[in-house]
């Protein structure tokens, strides 16, 4: 009966234990075809994720390709647009400077003269001296200051307005003003004293640096660079100001993305008309302060230069002298550089973009 007994305690311990591992058994192939399924949603979720963070590393990467484009299309316009320009008023220029920086009294008929008279004795290819100094300058100036108006247009611009508020619209033009001629200056000095010698005594630009490097040292390049800084903030402001004021209004009043060419002109033309004399005074001061120690001039600060041009001349005939030919090719020159910087970057942005800017 105990042998019974324990036989019939043995069994039960025997089919108990086969249950347990039979139900173990079952949630190990229970869990074994649950964990392919979990598994591949894993693996689904983590490619997902990768997939997402490649895509907005390719999308970051092609924001950035995009932003340098548009910074090289605007370089490139710009320098177009400036040496288009400059190359126009060439000989209008090297007379506005002859005057500035000499004690001669400025009319039109003299002005007139005085081309005539670089025609007779140097020839006509002397009325674009000192022209090359100007496309060695202006063509990384206007490059700077297009694509770095751009730029701060983008900077002080937070909101993303379609169009900047009258202040930020100012300072935009200043600063891409200030940072050009910070970082092109010694160039325009340089292009200042070709312009007030002949091609006898100094026959290339070589010779002019090599001049002024030996007998008034490197510094010297710099000479009349505080006017010239004061004189841009407001000359910048203005005529960008006044251009993209013209652009908001002529898109408001027509619903038209771009004005036509004639457009530009004319807005170009009315913003280097008010730009240039508002800031002529200190460019007067610039060109005598540049070209001391190739005239009979020695200046050593502003307020010094512009005391000493008011005693010569007065207001209208010393500080303001050759204004009226500044009115004529001042407008002529930013109207062509406006004019040509929108045609070039639209012209760009749809061949090397692929932009349908209309």
């Amino acid at each position: 009966m105990r042998s019974s007994h324990c036989f019939s305690k043995s069994a039960e311990s025997h089919n108990l234990k086969h249950c347990n591992d039979s139900t173990t058994s079952a949630m190990i192939e229970s869990s074994e075809e649950e964990h392919p399924i979990r598994r591949i949603q894993e693996d689904h979720h983590h490619l997902c994720d990768i997939s997402i963070k490649k895509t907005d590393k390719g999308q970051h990467a092609a924001k950035q390709a995009a932003a340098w484009k548009e910074v090289i299309v605007s370089l490139t316009a710009g320098a177009v647009a400036g040496a288009t320009a400059k190359t126009a008023i060439a000989p209008l220029d090297r007379t506005k400077i002859l005057f500035q920086t000499s004690d001669m009294h400025f009319s039109p008929r003299k002005a007139l003269n005085v081309i005539l008279k670089v025609y007779h004795s140097e020839g006509l290819v002397a009325l674009w001296r000192g022209n090359s100094a100007t496309m060695a300058r202006i063509i990384p100036y206007a490059a700077i200051q297009y694509a770095s108006h751009e730029q701060y247009k983008i900077l002080l611009n937070p909101s993303k307005a379609p169009s900047l508020q009258p202040f930020p619209r100012f300072l935009a033009g200043s600063l891409a003003g200030v940072t050009a001629s910070t970082l092109t200056y010694p160039l325009d000095c340089v292009r200042a004293r070709m312009a007030v010698t002949n091609r006898q005594s100094h026959k290339s630009m070589g010779s002019i640096i090599s001049l002024t490097l030996r007998k008034e040292g490197f510094l010297s390049f710099y000479r009349g660079y505080l006017p010239t800084v004061l004189g841009v903030i407001p000359y910048g402001g203005i005529s960008f100001f006044i251009f993209e004021t013209f652009k908001k209004k002529h898109r408001e009043l027509t619903g038209k993305s771009h004005p036509s060419s004639p457009q530009n002109m004319a807005f170009g033309a009315v913003a280097g008309l008010v730009g240039q004399s508002a800031s002529y005074p200190l460019d007067v001061v610039r060109r005598r302060m540049q070209t001391a120690g190739l005239t009979k001039y020695t200046y050593d600060t502003i307020i010094n230069t512009a005391r000493d041009i008011y005693h010569e001349g007065g207001v209208v005939r010393g500080l303001y002298k050759g204004l009226s030919m500044n009115w004529v090719k001042g407008p002529i020159a930013v109207g062509i550089s406006f004019t040509t910087y929108e045609l070039a970057r639209r012209f760009l942005q749809r061949t090397v973009l692929h932009d349908d800017v209309g």
